[in-house]
């Protein structure tokens, strides 16, 4: 049986912090746990399943192999598949921890992926729209192209490790290999460190990428650029770059998937006699007829006047929620209408308030029970 993807064990994103990571596995650790779920297999291997899947994540060295090479990078039992880990290497990688080194051989890992919140306009979002960011990362310093060897210089082999990027170490009847202090793995030794990067082959800068946003692109979407991430270490391949996105609000729209909402006020009279109106969307306006007697939060839909989802085949549609408008600052005429009115209506208020007497009904109705 194949085991899954440790992220998906742990519910989180590939893009997850530190914390996001230990917050989740005690989640996982506190419900599972053999102790809460005596005689229970199935909790005891969910418990065991989020305890390897947080060894793995929580080393950013194994998250990175793990990242690049999958489990097969990270298994002890599948040496020389992924990055060719041999046994020297895999004894290597568990003691090693312990002295507080990292994987030896070449030692190159993958660079960190990076993560952009982008806020968008909801026409960006419907029309789709090309946006250039400018985003701080850690890139291949330019001067010594990585090396970290000052200019004319190379790097040479390490003295202490002969290029292994290990040593081993005797602890009692054991021997131990742990990552060579000297080098910290790569097998090669900087005699005269680069100017610009220190040695360390990356320098902090910025970049201007463009983002293609695609049509119909929702709420929290995340957009994949790859290789745009952090440069990898000792020549390992760069991270990727996740633009997560986020809809601004709307002045007139709000959108729920690929239906789009707005409220239209009309006035007392065209709720009471009906009419024509014109009515906002996303392309523009277009024309509805108000039926007589229409009441406040009556809602008109608007097949196909929503949003096409990246997802989709059809657009959504824009429900129009109608709100009767009381009219402000009468004059002296208007109010003496507005009074003639209601007393014609409380003639037969029955007939020309049907809702209130239904709901006076229901209010005496629970005063009597």
């Amino acid at each position: 049986m194949s085991k899954r993807d440790y992220y998906e064990v742990l519910g989180i994103n590939r893009v997850a912090s530190d914390d996001e990571i230990k917050k989740n596995y005690r989640k996982l650790a506190m419900e599972h746990h053999p102790d809460r779920n005596p005689d229970n297999p199935k909790s005891e291997e969910r418990f065991k399943e989020a305890k390897e899947a947080y060894e793995i994540l929580s080393d950013p060295n194994k998250r990175a192999t793990y990242d690049l090479h999958g489990h097969a990078g990270v298994d002890p039992s599948m040496a020389g598949v992924g990055d060719s880990q041999g046994f020297s290497d895999t004894f290597g990688d568990i003691f090693g921890d312990i002295f507080g080194g990292h994987r030896g051989s070449s030692n190159t890992y993958r660079g960190a992926d990076l993560r952009y919140n982008m806020e968008i306009s909801l026409e960006q979002a419907a029309r789709g729209s090309e946006i250039k960011i400018r985003i701080p990362t850690i890139g291949t310093c330019e001067t010594c192209h990585g090396s970290g060897a000052k200019s004319g210089t190379s790097p040479i082999t390490c003295p202490t490790c002969n290029g292994h990027g290990q040593v081993r170490m005797q602890q009692g009847f054991f021997s131990i290999q742990q990552t060579c202090p000297k080098c910290h793995g790569s097998g090669k030794f900087v005699a005269s460190p680069c100017v610009k990067c220190s040695g360390a082959g990356r320098v902090k800068k910025h970049k201007t990428l463009s983002v293609k946003i695609p049509a119909g692109i929702d709420e929290s979407d995340r957009i994949r650029l790859s290789g745009e991430g952090e440069a990898g270490v000792n020549g390992g391949p760069s991270g990727d770059l996740y633009v997560v996105v986020s809809l601004l609000s709307h002045p007139v729209f709000q959108r729920d998937h690929n239906d789009l909402h707005c409220e239209m006020p009309i006035s007392f009279t065209t709720a009471a006699l009906g009419g024509e109106i014109e009515i906002p969307t996303i392309d523009g306006y277009a024309k509805i007829k108000v039926p007589a007697e229409t009441q406040s939060g009556k809602i008109f839909r608007l097949r196909g006047k929503g949003i096409k989802g990246v997802r989709s085949h059809a657009y959504g549609d824009l429900l129009c929620h109608m709100m009767v408008e009381t009219p402000v600052k009468l004059t002296a005429r208007q109010k003496e209408l507005f009074h003639e009115l209601e007393t014609l209506n409380q003639e037969d208020s029955s007939r020309h308030s049907p809702r209130n007497r239904s709901w006076m009904n229901k209010v005496r109705e629970f005063f009597t029970e």
